[in-house]
């Protein structure tokens, strides 16, 4: 009796299609948490890292200290990297500009240097959340669609046999229900993970950008030390 409500009677009585939408979905649920537990380890370690670095770089005496502190972290972390640009372009100017030509002027060629590096850490965090998003809005309707299919050849197996009891409707159809449900088990975790890592990332990128700011005022001015601490 058991076996004949069971799930596994529905996946043995469904045709190719019910199969396919129900692998489709224990895919798309394995690739979200694959990306929900990697992303939240990784945003874990970035964070310390950048936060290590700039207790040691905004607590160094000299730009010199500065400059010694962003090689040490190199590769840590965006805010190392943004780091080590600013750096560069400070020993250019130093240099001059017959030996180190910065096509339209320091200010412009810092600007670039620094946009540029947070164009592309605003990439690398952006990695995953479009699957995210679309295995959120498109995993109800793929589990919809399996219920619809499953409520669909229960009825034809009820008008064949003749008989339209409970016992005959109950089962069918709680089964093809529970492709529902693994539609909204799929969806519910993926678009909250999706909200909280763009959030994230809009703080991330926000306090990147201020950073980039200190560090363009912090060449332009050539000060001996930072006036804003990050």
């Amino acid at each position: 009796m058991d076996d004949a409500f069971g799930f596994q009677h529905f996946l043995s009585q469904g045709d190719p299609i019910v199969r396919s939408l129900f692998v489709l979905l224990l895919l798309l649920s394995t690739i979200c948490w694959y990306l929900i537990i990697a992303k939240t380890l990784s945003n874990m370690m970035v964070r310390k890292r950048a936060e290590r670095f700039l207790a040691v770089f905004w607590n160094a005496r000299s730009l010199e200290e500065m400059e010694a502190s962003s090689n040490e972290a190199h590769g840590d972390s965006a805010f190392s990297e943004l780091a080590i640009c600013a750096m560069k372009v400070r020993r250019q100017k130093k240099q001059g500009s017959e030996t180190s030509p910065m096509p339209g002027g320091v200010s412009e060629y810092l600007t670039r240097l620094l946009r540029n590096g947070i164009d592309q850490e605003a990439a690398r965090i952006e990695h995953g959340l479009t699957l995210l998003a679309s295995a959120g809005s498109t995993a109800p309707f793929i589990g919809l669609f399996g219920t619809v299919l499953g409520i669909y050849h229960a009825l034809v197996q009820i008008g064949v046999s003749g008989q339209g009891s409970l016992s005959k409707v109950a089962g069918p159809v709680g089964e093809s229900l529970l492709m529902t449900a693994l539609g909204l088990a799929v969806a519910i975790p993926a678009v909250l993970a999706y909200n909280a890592f763009s959030r994230r990332n809009r703080l991330w990128l926000a306090r990147l950008d201020n950073f980039a700011h200190d560090l363009y005022a912090l060449v332009t001015v050539d000060d001996e030390r930072p006036s804003v601490e990050a």
